[in-house]
């Protein structure tokens, strides 16, 4: 069964200055095909439909119909055959990972109230032999926001995330050995030093204007251009609620790209959304 969060942070990136808009993956593509276009209409969607949408991205057809098996294998889709052709529709999994990625994705990056100056900590750890252990107990705390302050240590500003961390620790199994407790850190300063370490604000803000820039070069001309155009603008947004904290603005650096980039998200997404609709109705035509 797929994870939370795993529509909206598909597989943890690298940075990359200047990276090209839309150069991901068939499956991550995939993944905001069915998210943005078919989890909304609720209808099975033919092989043709994907192999036309997907190719307007630049997907090979090869590379389609090995996203579409694997993500039947893994229980996001099942397939009916219907004498040659092949109708997929989400299973309950899928939507219930797509609707959880969905509503992570629109509801990020909105102003949050003023910050108390109170940071859940997390004391955890995972011995050096189990590598996989590892791993996944720091990308499920990075997808829940926290960073890494110190060997072991986690923190985050947003104290109201602690039910959710302890879901994770006791599905990770490490709970027994965890601990948990909110406090301060300090004066305002010092808190801005502690997310500083904890999170590479830098790197964070270089991704932000990465976006800024390749957003700002689209300019679809007709109704498959908006389409590929929305779909990439949705793809390189799911990825901030993984790369981005969601820090109170108190600990943020002056004039954050990140509060550009979500008002330039929003523009667009509404600007594009009716074409691109259009054009998927018009891809999943017989």
């Amino acid at each position: 069964m797929p994870r939370t969060g795993e529509y909206a942070a598909h597989a943890e990136p690298e940075f990359r200055r200047r990276r090209e808009l839309g150069a991901a993956s068939a499956r991550s593509l995939l993944l905001t095909v069915l998210g943005e276009f078919v989890l909304p209409a609720g209808e099975p969607v033919w092989t043709a439909t994907f192999l036309r949408a997907l190719g307007l991205l630049g997907v090979e057809e090869k590379a389609v119909r090995q996203a579409l098996a694997r993500s039947a294998t893994e229980g996001w889709l099942a397939g009916e055959r219907h004498g040659r052709r092949t109708a997929w529709r989400l299973t309950r999994s899928g939507e219930r990972l797509l609707t959880d990625g969905t509503e992570r994705i629109y509801g990020f990056g909105r102003p949050a109230g003023e910050w108390d100056g109170q940071w859940l900590v997390v004391l955890a750890t995972v011995p050096e032999t189990n590598r996989r252990l590892r791993h996944l107990l720091r990308t499920r705390l990075v997808w829940n926001g926290l960073g890494n302050l110190a060997p072991g240590v986690w923190v985050s500003p947003h104290r109201e995330r602690e039910p959710e961390v302890r879901e994770v620790l006791a599905e990770i199994g490490v709970a027994g050995t965890s601990t948990l407790f909110v406090g301060r850190l300090g004066d305002l300063p010092e808190a801005r030093r502690v997310a500083a370490q904890a999170w590479d604000l830098d790197e964070i803000e270089l991704a932000y204007e990465d976006f800024l820039d390749a957003v700002r070069a689209l300019r679809p001309a007709d109704d498959p251009g908006t389409f590929a155009a929305h779909t990439r603008l949705v793809q390189e947004w799911r990825r901030f609620p993984f790369l981005d904290p969601g820090l109170p603005a108190e600990l943020l650096p002056d004039d954050w790209s990140g509060s550009q980039a979500f008002a330039l998200f929003h523009e667009r997404h509404g600007l594009w959304r009716p074409a691109a609709d259009r054009h998927w109705k018009t891809l999943s035509a017989d």
